[in-house]
């Protein structure tokens, strides 16, 4: 079991992250104001965590404009992929073995 808690990405130890993540996973793109109120998060909250995680590579950001609106998205890149699936694994292995 010691194995599996040392598998555990720190990158989504945070429910914020984690949150961020199993959006992205199930979505092709999701949009800032759609993953603000879905996690019930202030604008600069969201936005530190998201960066965390583009820094990580694990998310892409496309801006873009909807008529007149700045409409600001975000994808799941391949590694984040990878990086949240092994995540998962280790999770469940420690339920499993409890």
């Amino acid at each position: 079991m010691k194995n599996a808690f040392q598998e555990l990405n720190k990158a989504f130890e945070s429910r914020i992250r984690l949150g961020i993540m199993s959006a992205l996973m199930v979505n092709d793109f999701v949009d800032f104001n759609t993953l603000k109120e879905l996690l019930e998060l202030t604008d600069g909250n969201l936005a530190s965590h998201l960066r965390a995680l583009e820094q990580l590579a694990y998310v892409r950001v496309e801006k873009s404009f909807l008529g007149r609106k700045p409409n600001t998205r975000y994808a799941v890149t391949p590694e984040g992929r990878v990086a949240f699936e092994l995540h998962i694994v280790a999770l469940e292995k420690i339920i499993k073995s409890m």
